[in-house]
């Protein structure tokens, strides 16, 4: 039986434990890197899967992660970044982890092959027809993703699997594959390195795209942003502030009357006719601003 790449022994490691530890490290920082670079050849099945994920978004369907180990700290970490960055509501998305939650502070090997969980986790989720499932395994071989995908299927929904074996047989059972080759880990098998590098770069490519997709993204700033803390409003009043050139009071001022949402106060900052105008505006431009400001400028 041939050795999947990511059981592999990397070329640099003989005597690891015997080496300076800034030599040791520069292995290490190496490795890293060229796990990162990897991602660029997954460029073309990535922009796929983010049109199809942000199809599936902007017709009112969840998005679904499955995944196990630390597969799955890369899906959670993407997930649960999306409501606070692109105000996607927290209830369309669902994070799967095998292990449930519990698995998050003993990651125990185990609950990656129970099949059962699996189905029991997508039933709690609802899967149907219209939701999108993204699938993370650096074998393609995981049990609980691969189940989690034949059950999203049966559904009716769309998938999209990651995984870092060429031939992974994830890949036969999704509609989008995004193949992540990277090279044998210096710690034989430990794909929370290279392989969780690659995924966490593919991932944070694919929903950024999604958002940018859906409208919540002008200019490289995320006009969609839920503003909840100090931080977050003031990156706000400085969005306002840059895409249409008001002062900060003026911001401030829009960013009130508008309860926060940032599309709508951009388009009162400039010179919308109340929060209703705004409001018409984005909704024949299908939530992008850029289409909104065109036909307030005209």
């Amino acid at each position: 039986m041939a050795i999947a790449q990511t059981e592999m022994t990397h070329g640099s490691v003989k005597g690891l434990d015997l080496l300076a530890p800034h030599d040791a490290l520069r292995i290490l920082a190496v490795a890293q890197a060229e796990a990162a670079r990897v991602v660029e050849t997954a460029i073309p099945e990535i922009a796929a899967a983010a049109q199809l994920a942000a199809d599936c978004v902007a017709a009112g369907g969840q998005l679904i992660y499955a995944a196990a180990g630390s597969s799955g700290l890369m899906a959670l970490a993407d997930g649960l970044e999306l409501p606070g960055t692109y105000g996607i509501p927290n209830a369309r998305i669902k994070i799967l982890l095998a292990g449930g939650v519990a698995g998050l502070s003993d990651m125990a090997g185990a609950p990656e092959d129970d099949e059962d969980e699996a189905r029991a986790a997508m039933e709690g989720a609802g899967v149907k027809a219209g939701d999108c499932v993204i699938a993370v395994t650096a074998s393609g071989r995981t049990p609980f993703p691969l189940t989690a995908v034949g059950i999203a299927r049966a559904a009716g929904a769309k998938t999209i699997g990651i995984a870092n074996n060429a031939g992974a047989a994830l890949f036969e059972l999704v509609d989008v594959a995004i193949c992540l080759p990277t090279p044998p880990e210096v710690i034989a098998g430990s794909t929370r390195m290279g392989a969780g590098t690659a995924q966490k770069i593919a991932l944070n490519m694919l929903s950024t795209m999604m958002a940018i997709h859906l409208g919540h993204v002008h200019d490289g700033y995320m006009v969609n942003v839920l503003a909840d803390n100090i931080k977050l409003k003031g990156r706000a009043r400085r969005i306002v502030m840059a895409v249409t050139g008001v002062s900060e009071d003026v911001a401030a001022q829009a960013l009130d009357v508008a309860g926060g949402r940032v599309k709508v106060a951009i388009l009162l900052a400039a010179g919308a006719d109340g929060v209703a105008g705004a409001e018409r505006l984005l909704t024949r431009s299908r939530g992008r601003l850029r289409g909104a400001l065109t036909e307030l400028e005209r």
